[in-house]
C-alpha cells in the first residue's frame, strides 16, 4: 500500500492508496458538511441534498448516471454524517476516469430541479416513518437527542419532517454553494490507480472552482446540556433500549484506551456485556456497544433488546459490569484478547479498496493526514490494562450519562428507578 496526497491551487486535497494486485478501484468525494453545519430551519439538508444529487445533471439524467458505475458491474453510493457528505463508486479499474467523471459532475452540476425536490421529499418523509416504525432505530435517535438535546447533534442525520416539508430549490442551491467548498472537499481512490495520473484527472474536473471561507459547526461544550433519562411508552414485544456516555472528541489520544474498552466491554460475542446479559441470563437476543469519535465530542453506546419482563434485570447487569470495569483491572488473557481483536479487526478492514478509500477519506477530514495500520496498531499495543481502567473510571460517571427506552407501560417510575441505578456509578 502505497499512500499520497496532494493539495490543488485551490484546496482541493487529492490522496490515493495504490493497491497494485487488485483489479477495482474505489473513488470517494468527500465534502466537510453534514448534518451538525445545520441550523433547526434546515435539519435534515445535508441528507436531503445528498440525495438529490442523484436526479441528474446538467449533462446527464439519473439513470445515465447510474448506468454509468453500473452498467460495467460497478456499485455507485452515498452517505452523510455528522460532519461531512460523501460521493462514492467502485468500479473497475479501467472505468476509474468514468467513475470520477461521474462523482465530480453530481457534486458541481446537479439540476436540483424542482419537481424532484418535492418528489424527494416525499421519499425521505417515508423513510422517516419507516424508521419511527423501527423501535430498535427510534431508540438511537431518542439517545441522540438525550446525550444532546438542543445542539445540532441532538437531531437525526435524516432530519425532521416539519423542516423538510418547507425546503424550496432557493434554500437548497444556496446551501450547497456555501458549503460545498473546494477547500472543504477531499477526492480519494484506492485500488489499481496512479497518484500522479489521478491528481491531473481531479484538477482538470475541479480544479478551477473558486476558494471560499470555510464554514464552521457549532462546538459541543461542557455546558452542552442533555437529558438523563428518555422514554417513551409503546406497545412492542421487545424493551428497546440504549445507553450513552458522553466523552472526548477524536484528537483525544484515549481514542486508542477506548478502542479496547469497547472490544471488552461489548463490541462482539466474546464480550462481557453479550456474556452476561445474553448467554448466562438470557435477556437479549441483541446487545452490542459501539463508539462515536467527532471533531469535539463523542459517545460510547450499549443497545439492546430485551425481554419486556425483566428489562431492570437487564439494565441492572449492564450497569454491573460498567462499575466492573471501573474498579477492577482486566485480566491480562482477557486484555490480550481484546487488544488482538482491535489489530486484526483494523488489518481485516483493509481488504477491500472500499474500506481503503473509507480511511483515507476519513484520516484526511478528520486529522489532516493519513494515520497508517502500522501507527494505529503501535498505539493500540502500547494501551495497558491500566489505561483502560483509568480511562473507565472517567468516562462511566453519572454526569456522562444518558438514558432511553422505549417499550410497553413506562412511566415516570421507571426513569427514576433507572436515574438511580447510573447514579450507583458515584
Amino acid at each position: 500500500m502505497n499512500v499520497q496526497s496532494s493539495v490543488l491551487e485551490n484546496g482541493v486535497r487529492v490522496i490515493t492508496s495504490s493497491i497494485p494486485r487488485v483489479e477495482s478501484v474505489t473513488v470517494g468525494i468527500w465534502v466537510a458538511v453534514g448534518a451538525r453545519h445545520e441550523s433547526n430551519r434546515q435539519a435534515g439538508i445535508s441528507h436531503f441534498l445528498e440525495h438529490l444529487l442523484f436526479k441528474g445533471t446538467r449533462r446527464r439524467s439519473a439513470i445515465d448516471i447510474s448506468r454509468a458505475i453500473e452498467g460495467t458491474g460497478g456499485y455507485l453510493n452515498a452517505f452523510t454524517q455528522e460532519e461531512s457528505t460523501c460521493y462514492y463508486a467502485r468500479v473497475v479499474a479501467d472505468q476509474t476516469w468514468t467513475a470520477l467523471d461521474v462523482l465530480a459532475d453530481m457534486v458541481l452540476h446537479p439540476c436540483l430541479a424542482t419537481g424532484d425536490i418535492g418528489k424527494e421529499c416525499g421519499v425521505i418523509l417515508e423513510e422517516i416513518a419507516m424508521y419511527q416504525d423501527q423501535p430498535q432505530h427510534l431508540v438511537q435517535d431518542m439517545l441522540g437527542r438525550a446525550l444532546w438535546l438542543d445542539h445540532p447533534l441532538g437531531r437525526p442525520i435524516i432530519g425532521l419532517a416539519a423542516s423538510l416539508k418547507q425546503m424550496n430549490r432557493a434554500e437548497l442551491c444556496r446551501f450547497r454553494q456555501r458549503m460545498y467548498r473546494p477547500n472543504g472537499t477531499i477526492v480519494a481512490l484506492a485500488g489499481k490507480v496512479d497518484h500522479d495520473d489521478c491528481v491531473k484527472a481531479v484538477r482538470r474536473l475541479l480544479g478551477r472552482i473558486p476558494r471560499q471561507r470555510v464554514q464552521p459547526f457549532q462546538p459541543v461544550l461542557r455546558s452542552t446540556a442533555r437529558e438523563p433519562v428518555s422514554l417513551m411508552a409503546k406497545d412492542i414485544e421487545q424493551m428497546q433500549l440504549a445507553v450513552g456516555f458522553r466523552h472526548f472528541g477524536r484528537h483525544d489520544g484515549r481514542r486508542y484506551h477506548l478502542r479496547i474498552l469497547n472490544a471488552v466491554l461489548g463490541e462482539n460475542m466474546s464480550s462481557r456485556l453479550f456474556q452476561t446479559v445474553r448467554e448466562q441470563h438470557g435477556l437479549a437476543y441483541s446487545i452490542h456497544s459501539s463508539f462515536q469519535l467527532l471533531a469535539d465530542t463523542g459517545a460510547w453506546i450499549v443497545g439492546a433488546g430485551l425481554d419486556r419482563k425483566r428489562s431492570r434485570k437487564a439494565l441492572g447487569l449492564i450497569f454491573r459490569e460498567i462499575e466492573k470495569i471501573r474498579r477492577q483491572t482486566i485480566p491480562s488473557d482477557e486484555f490480550r484478547r481484546a487488544r488482538d481483536y482491535a489489530i486484526g479487526q483494523l488489518k481485516l478492514s483493509l481488504e477491500s479498496t472500499t474500506h481503503h478509500m473509507m480511511c483515507l477519506g476519513e484520516h484526511l477530514l478528520s486529522y489532516g493526514r493519513f494515520l497508517s495500520p502500522e501507527e494505529a496498531i503501535r498505539k493500540i499495543e502500547a494501551v495497558t490494562p491500566a489505561d483502560v481502567q483509568d480511562l473507565a473510571a472517567v468516562l462511566f460517571r453519572p454526569e456522562r450519562c444518558s438514558v432511553a427506552m422505549i417499550g410497553p407501560g413506562l412511566t415516570p417510575a421507571d426513569a427514576t428507578w433507572i436515574q438511580d441505578v447510573v447514579n450507583r456509578l458515584r
